[in-house]
């Protein structure tokens, strides 16, 4: 394989794009890792006092992350991540103004590999969310599994993740004075594992457990599609039935994550690494539906609902897709 290597006289801000990505990818990938390891090292150090403490802190804050979270402005705003935006060019696309009375919650599809879109203008300022929707603050729902993590944990709920447990969501969603955006990226894990350019498969057909929440708390579904997101990494190949697929597929059931083996480019060549490809991600917030309060919804109730989700999201697709580098004739698939 030929090793394409980036030019010597690359510009100071295309580096501190990339610098910023790697930040992220390294925060994704192993951040916990060493948050764990430092937190060990700690306490069987002569500091271990202070490990001890936090310990003390983590069991005393252990609700926080399904009440709300410790979401920080300063870090949502800090400069590096309009650098880790512009080495996309992530953008968010209003369809319409939200009232800041009411809570809703936002199906992102798809998930792509490491949810780039969903991060940059859900956990940052730097798409300015807040300037398009004033009076709303979102909450990007993430696996229970980070937040048990020292320190990694107080990191990731300073942006607004929060955990994506069911209690999680119907505290943020049972707001009296509304203003809450929850996002839920809805294919989960399992669609990471078909993210790959040109992929349109979203994993929608049995997931409804985010449909029987929103008509729990009469929460408006807000379809959202983040073209591009499934253009940033390439993947090896891994049909349904294939040895590494099945292996994927219970690691995954196992541990609650994917696993996808991706790549793409590196930090000084074109070729390999991890870092994803400089591709557009343009994110559509679409049309709110409106849900009436149900709090013993039936079957019919949820599944009425969720067609109407469903229609909503290819009603996205299809008025947008052709301004994004989608051909006329490519549609969504649902499984």
């Amino acid at each position: 394989m030929k090793v394409e290597f980036a030019p010597l006289n690359i510009p100071l801000r295309r580096r501190l794009q990339t610098a910023a990505v790697v930040q992220w990818v390294f925060s994704f990938l192993a951040l916990a890792q060493c948050c764990l390891a430092a937190f060990v090292l700690l306490c069987l150090s002569d500091w271990w006092i202070v490990g001890a403490l936090y310990a003390g802190w983590l069991y005393l804050d252990r609700d926080t992350p399904t009440c709300g979270g410790r979401r920080s402005h300063w870090v949502r705003n800090w400069t590096m991540w309009k650098y880790f935006r512009d080495y996309f060019t992530i953008s968010l696309i209003k369809t319409v103004d939200l009232e800041p009375n009411r809570n809703y919650l936002f199906g992102f599809h798809p998930h792509g590999v490491l949810v780039a879109g969903a991060f940059g203008n859900f956990c940052t300022e730097a798409s300015g969310f807040s300037e398009l929707f004033p009076g709303l603050t979102p909450f990007l729902l993430m696996l229970p599994f980070w937040f048990r993590v020292p320190f990694f944990r107080d990191y990731i709920m300073c942006g607004g993740l929060v955990s994506s447990e069911k209690a999680s969501a119907s505290y943020l969603l049972s707001e009296p004075r509304g203003g809450n955006a929850v996002v839920v990226a809805v294919g989960g894990a399992p669609e990471a594992l078909d993210a790959r350019p040109g992929a349109l498969k979203l994993q929608l057909l049995q997931r409804k457990g985010f449909i029987k929440l929103a008509l729990k708390h009469g929460a408006c579904l807000v379809p959202v599609f983040s073209f591009g997101e499934n253009e940033l990494f390439d993947q090896m190949e891994n049909p349904v039935g294939s040895a590494l697929r099945r292996v994927q597929d219970r690691l995954q059931r196992i541990m609650g994550v994917a696993l996808p083996l991706f790549h793409a480019r590196g930090v000084f060549q074109y070729s390999f690494g991890l870092l994803p490809y400089r591709k557009p991600i343009h994110t559509v917030v679409g049309r709110p539906i409106v849900v009436v309060q149900n709090s013993s919804p039936s079957k019919e109730d949820i599944d009425t609902l969720h067609s109407q989700y469903i229609e909503g999201l290819t009603k996205v697709f299809e008025e947008n897709k052709t301004k994004y580098g989608i051909s006329e004739n490519q549609h969504l698939s649902f499984i």
